[in-house]
């Protein structure tokens, strides 16, 4: 159970008393709840008390933006302080028949959602970790300098700094340096919004039976990254890559660039979690030699 501050945060806010309040599983970093109000609504509650302070804020402002281009659900908003956010709670669904057909559209639809620059006007976080978003220079209107600086080499600094990085990571990640504009040749495009690190966890089926994204690690990037992260954990059923591509066809050759957009999350993974993640890394990059 939550503490009395929060408690009575929260019924001010909801102007409504907490009639109920059960824990929910499933956060690998905050502590989850299912409020139920007297006024008979029931919201979802994020907790955490250790975390840097403006994590759910970074939070509220990512789900604020998935939500702009109104094609694909998003839990609204109630109200966000350092230690909570609070949230439209998503009853569980079943499956519409068309479950990934209807997503793999509207996440396309998302997609078509551009900005006039690589980024976001804030940094943010990728899980536990900072994510450097804010564009310097050539970073604004050039992808492959945004997402080596941005992405690659601030993650490799960061394995620098927890002990992760040897030679041959060092060599690969030179590598990659010198080769990243060959790697990326031909996929330019204006800047998408991306939901940044959607996977099978960060997606939830709603009561309509359609799919809401929750978590996101939101920046205005290349699409075939957003689409890499969701085959890193097991690809999505197939047909919501044919609906995607259907609405929104890809590039040639997204494939071949698949693996370099995995390498982001998987040095991630390292960092955040050790080096059970060190020898996929170097086979992500190796794929390129």
């Amino acid at each position: 159970m939550f503490d009395n501050k929060t408690k009575s945060k929260i019924e001010h806010i909801t102007n409504s008393r907490i009639i109920s309040t059960t824990s929910l599983s499933g956060g690998c970093i905050s502590n989850a709840y299912k409020i139920t109000l007297e006024d008979k609504r029931n919201l979802f509650l994020k907790i955490n008390h250790s975390h840097p302070k403006d994590m759910f804020r970074k939070e509220a402002n990512g789900l604020k933006e998935c939500s702009k281009p109104n094609v694909i659900h998003t839990p609204k908003v109630i109200a966000v302080e350092d230690t909570f956010i609070l949230l439209e709670f998503i009853e569980i669904g079943k499956k519409q028949n068309d479950f990934f057909g209807s997503f793999g559209r509207s996440f396309a639809e998302m997609h078509k959602f551009t900005s006039e620059a690589f980024g976001f006007y804030e940094d943010n976080y990728i899980g536990s970790t900072p994510q450097i978003n804010i564009p310097n220079g050539k970073e604004k209107n050039d992808w492959t300098t945004f997402y080596f600086n941005k992405r690659i080499l601030f993650q490799f600094n960061l394995a620098e700094k927890n002990g992760y990085a040897t030679d041959e990571l060092r060599k690969g990640i030179s590598f990659l340096e010198n080769n990243i504009e060959k790697i990326l040749f031909g996929s330019e495009e204006h800047p998408s919004l991306l939901h940044g690190d959607l996977w099978s966890g960060n997606y939830m089926v709603n009561e309509k039976g359609r799919a809401s994204l929750i978590d996101p690690a939101v920046y205005y990037g290349n699409r075939e990254a957003d689409l890499a992260m969701t085959k890193l954990f097991g690809e999505f059923n197939g047909i919501f890559y044919k609906s995607y591509n259907e609405v929104f066809p890809l590039k040639e050759d997204y494939n071949y660039r698949e693996n370099i957009y995995k390498l982001y999350h998987v040095l991630n993974h390292l960092n955040l979690f050790g080096r059970g993640y060190y020898g996929q890394a170097i086979s992500l990059i190796r794929s390129y030699y």
